[in-house]
């Protein structure tokens, strides 16, 4: 039997504390790292000393390796006196897979405006701390579901930055590590990518844009002589209607919104965030903290259930 999959908390105050309890006995083993003060009352739980023990807990039962934060929370309301724990919190979970004691890491929603006031956090989200503890440059988040696997190139910009943030060495950054991570982790020996192109129509041969014809057809062309199995740059709005979808394995998009409004079209609660390009496999499910429902008991955790199964499927690739 592999190591455990480590859940992170979280921000406490939102839905993640709860759906940890909800996604017991549905997926992979995991444990969760945290304040047991900080779920739901009456929830079944168990204190661990070290992830092994996850084996030794009846099933129905939430192992918890504890981590105790300086203040009790209130669902709906980020406390910052709490922040600086969340932030650690990941922290331990990249060291307890670094060491082998954990198989993966799954994440719970952070508020990233809370880290920020809180304790000052630097990194504009949770993507960008784990390559910072991961000690590398440059990652790429995918959304993942069933029918649909998207990457944007571009992710937490302003639309107007996005034509001179999209470059040629970044485009390409992102196209290697997505060809790479699909065979890696998806066991895809030659993935079907599909490009998407930046301007309407894809630029409709230079009448409305030139990105397509100066830098992303150049760029395909260049990567599918090195044998990467490429096509675009394809409108995007005929990317992702079902005929179109069964012909590639994953979507690489010019922009956030452009990658995340079909497939939170096509499964809004069962997406699953995956980053692809760290030394260690992390996914975490697809939706924020929803602080106008945590507490309620009303929140759905098909995605963090998703995203646990995810990360056990790509474990078992990797030890394949």
């Amino acid at each position: 039997m592999r190591n455990p999959i480590a859940l992170t908390c979280g921000e406490p105050s939102g839905i993640g504390p709860e759906l940890a309890c909800r996604a017991l006995g549905a997926t992979e083993p995991f444990f969760w790292i945290g304040d047991p003060r900080h779920l739901p009352p009456g929830s079944a739980f168990r204190e661990i000393a070290h992830p092994l023990e996850v084996a030794q807990v009846p099933t129905g039962v939430l192992p918890v390796l504890r981590h105790d934060f300086p203040s009790e929370n209130h669902f709906g309301t980020p406390n910052p006196r709490n922040a600086q724990a969340v932030i650690d919190v990941i922290a331990r979970a990249v060291g307890l897979v670094q060491s082998g004691a954990a198989s993966a890491i799954c994440t719970a929603p952070i508020a990233k405006k809370a880290l920020k006031d809180g304790a000052g956090f630097a990194f504009p989200g949770h993507t960008e701390y784990l390559a910072h503890l991961g000690g590398v440059d440059h990652v790429v988040m995918m959304l993942a579901c069933e029918t649909l696997r998207v990457v944007p190139a571009t992710i937490h910009i302003a639309l107007s930055d996005v034509p001179s943030r999209l470059t040629a060495a970044s485009l390409e950054a992102t196209l290697r590590i997505t060809h790479a991570g699909l065979k890696r982790d998806f066991g895809l020996s030659a993935p079907r990518i599909a490009v998407a192109g930046l301007n309407p129509h894809a630029g409709e041969g230079g009448a409305m844009g030139l990105e397509e014809l100066t830098m992303i057809a150049p760029l395909i062309i260049k990567l599918r002589a090195e044998g990467m199995n490429l096509f675009g740059p394809l409108p995007a709005d005929t990317m992702f209607h079902a005929r179109a979808r069964a012909g590639y394995d994953v979507a690489v998009c010019m922009y956030h919104d452009q990658a995340l409004i079909p497939i939170k079209t096509i499964d809004f609660d069962g997406g699953v965030n995956v980053t692809l390009g760290l030394p260690f496999i992390r996914t975490s499910p697809d939706h924020g903290t929803a602080f106008d429902i945590a507490g309620k008991g009303i929140a759905r955790a098909d995605s963090l259930i998703a995203a646990l199964k995810l990360c056990g499927k790509m474990v078992a690739m990797r030890d394949a």
